[in-house]
């Protein structure tokens, strides 16, 4: 049987993101935005994991929508390893709110100026989270690199200018997005997301 899942997110790009994906793996998933349950409700992410918060914005949406449907979300930031895993769940406001990127990159730079190359290990973190009726799974990828010393590149968003993945030469704020798309930590954890979804009985192929 087809399935529906509604994304907790306003992103338009994750929603053509999502359903694209699905579809080249041939599942029967209908990807449906909040917008067609009534908007996606204000959820403070109090939560002290990438899980935790993920299962709160999912099941927010959950309670506004078909009780048949599946509802996913993601939550997912940067683990910087000589800050001891910060900024973490808190990384899109780690200057503070309201959130901004700059701020956000200058108060990382900041913070590792002392620090040497060798000891700059970082990795983006995502995980997606999926509930329905009797149904809750999350699935987490990342991806590894180091922390530059400065911004590199002028595309992407958050903290790319500054991240090099382990499997490229150039920043995330540098490639390509199809490139990105290959070794980021969110497309690491949708695939995970769609050999689960391949396995389920109640998805078909």
């Amino acid at each position: 049987m087809s399935q529906t899942i509604y994304l907790a997110s306003g992103n338009a790009h994750k929603l053509k993101e999502l359903q694209s994906a699905l579809d080249i793996a041939n599942l029967s998933v209908q990807v449906c935005g909040p917008d067609e349950v009534g908007g996606m409700p204000d959820v403070e992410e109090t939560g002290s994991t990438f899980e935790a918060n993920a299962l709160l914005k999912a099941c927010a949406l959950q309670t506004f929508g078909p009780r048949d449907a599946w509802y996913l979300a993601d939550d997912s930031g940067l683990e910087i390893d000589a800050l001891a895993g910060k900024p973490g769940v808190i990384s899109a406001r780690y200057a503070g709110e309201p959130c901004d990127d700059e701020a956000n990159n200058e108060k990382v730079l900041q913070e590792m100026r002392d620090v040497a190359m060798a000891s700059r290990g970082c990795r983006f973190r995502c995980v997606l989270a999926l509930v329905g009726p009797e149904l809750e799974e999350t699935f987490s990828g990342f991806c590894e690199g180091i922390l530059l010393e400065g911004r590199r590149g002028v595309g992407g968003f958050g903290y790319d200018p500054l991240f090099l993945p382990s499997e490229s030469t150039h920043t995330f704020a540098e490639i390509s997005l199809e490139e990105k798309a290959k070794i980021s930590h969110r497309a690491r954890a949708l695939n995970k997301l769609i050999v689960w979804l391949k396995q389920s009985e109640q998805i078909e192929t």
